[in-house]
């Protein structure tokens, strides 16, 4: 699996232009890929300059991989490698190993489950369809090299799909789904609706922003920005609206800042119960979404007129591991899994928060105890990629936004 690091993420672009001639390519006509989804990368940028520029190296992002930690490790931070760019797109090493670290090798004895990081050609699903299920994986001995530009845009039939009909060297075909959110359904949502589970992002769009008319946009809308410019550089073929290859996402300060806003309200003057408002804004899914490690923590203290901490709370909203919510009392039960390392952690930590709707205010209210006197409390919204690190480790949280109230109690 190693060797597929130098065939997806780590060769530069300079090696790319250098090495992979438009002849080269030309040469396979009508080969769309000629190793499957597992043709690497770099065959495609040899033509799509810039799109691979930007899916290899997150040109033109902010992406910013922090270091983290897994349980079984807890001292050990796992960091990009010096070769490989800390603004890559999670899509150019997905499945590379030894980045990103799976829940597979750290939590259960290396079981494959991991299909959406080596797919094989798949057709679109629809829109509305019920129960989602995992795309057919590649054979093991094609695991190398992960998530490609083959996986998403090589149809079963062996040609390549895009926005708009084009004369290539390779076979290709218009299909307008892959402007869709239905595009990205099959490795962003698995099995049925369960409100508060996780890995749900495709599902929490579909019915909780699309259905019901909180907006218009697809998910390629704000992961996948557009500019105008040639799909292929060095072909005679006009310019034309082109989705940026980035997908920003949890690893985005563009993308967390304006997903959640956070206002403090004191319900009636002279008392202190306080309200808490985390309202869905800017994100057309649930917040945090995908992984039941990520995590959002409502840090809250009250300093007194002289600057002292008289109170302090906190909530943690965070996806479910599972169809329920994470609870301790089902830890006995939870030894008895397939999955029980995976169970276990989730549940360990006891009920939390559920995440935050598309387009929902999430009121959270709180009385301290407070004498009389002059105070300001002041709220901070904290984005975790890793909710089950030690406590003590935070350099893989983010603050996303913050909010602060002067108020007085009689």
């Amino acid at each position: 699996m190693k060797n597929g690091i130098t065939s997806g993420v780590v060769s530069t672009v300079a090696a790319v232009l250098v090495s992979l001639t438009v002849s080269a390519v030309a040469g396979a006509e009508g080969m769309a890929s000629p190793e499957g989804t597992a043709t690497p990368s770099e065959t495609c940028g040899g033509c799509h300059k810039a799109i691979y520029r930007e899916f290899a190296f997150g040109f033109g992002s902010d992406i910013h991989y922090k270091p983290t930690t897994i349980p079984a490790a807890p001292n050990q931070k796992l960091t990009m490698p010096a070769n490989i760019s800390d603004t890559a797109t999670a899509h150019a090493f997905a499945g590379v190993e030894p980045y990103p670290i799976h829940s597979r090798e750290a939590e259960e004895g290396g079981k494959s489950c991991n299909v959406c990081h080596f797919p094989e050609p798949f057709a679109i699903p629809a829109m509305g369809v019920e129960e989602m299920t995992k795309p057919k994986a590649r054979p093991k001995g094609k695991e190398a090299g992960g998530l490609t530009c083959a996986s998403c845009h090589l149809t079963p039939e062996g040609v390549i799909r895009g926005p708009h009909a084009v004369k290539a060297p390779h076979a290709t075909v218009a299909d307008p789904a892959i402007q869709t959110s239905a595009m990205c359904a099959y490795c962003h949502s698995m099995g049925k609706r369960v409100p508060g589970k996780q890995t749900q992002t495709f599902l929490e769009w579909r019915d909780d922003f699309n259905k019901p008319g909180l907006g218009k946009q697809h998910c390629q809308d704000c992961h996948m920005p557009r500019t105008v410019r040639k799909v292929a550089e060095d072909f005679d073929n006009p310019a034309r609206a082109v989705a940026r290859h980035l997908w920003t996402g949890g690893r985005s300060q563009q993308r967390l800042a304006s997903a959640l806003s956070l206002a403090i309200s004191q319900q009636d003057k002279g008392r202190s119960d306080l309200s808490f408002h985390v309202i869905n804004v800017g994100a057309g899914h649930s917040v945090p979404t995908g992984s039941n490690r990520r995590a959002i923590y409502l840090n809250v203290e009250i300093m007194d007129k002289d600057g002292k901490n008289v109170a302090r709370n906190e909530w943690m909203f965070a996806p479910w591991y599972g169809a329920r919510p994470d609870d301790k009392k089902f830890l006995e039960e939870d030894k008895k899994r397939p999955d029980a390392k995976a169970a276990m952690q989730a549940d360990a930590q006891g009920p939390h928060e559920e995440i935050i709707r598309a387009g929902e205010e999430r009121i959270l209210p709180w009385t301290p105890k407070l004498p009389a006197g002059e105070y300001t409390v002041r709220a901070r919204l904290v984005y975790d990629l890793n909710r089950y690190n030690d406590e003590s480790f935070t350099d893989d949280q983010t603050e996303i936004n913050s909010a602060i109230l002067a108020f007085r109690v009689r």
